[in-house]
């Protein structure tokens, strides 16, 4: 992933911060607790694909 690339993201619902997951290839957004899903280096933004992070789920 892009480190520069990764410094512009925001999520697409609260325009907060990401973290970069490199093991799960997502980017999180604690706040709204998504996981949004890198596929062929290329985050897919969209709420619809973002993975919900359960409670016990650490972020």
């Amino acid at each position: 992933m892009d480190p520069k690339l990764l410094e512009i993201l925001v999520c697409p619902l609260c325009k907060g911060p990401l973290v970069y997951v490199k093991d799960k290839q997502e980017l999180i957004c604690k706040p709204d607790r998504l996981a949004y899903p890198i596929r062929d280096d290329i985050p897919v933004m969209l709420e619809d694909e973002a993975r919900k992070l359960p409670a016990e789920e650490e972020v």
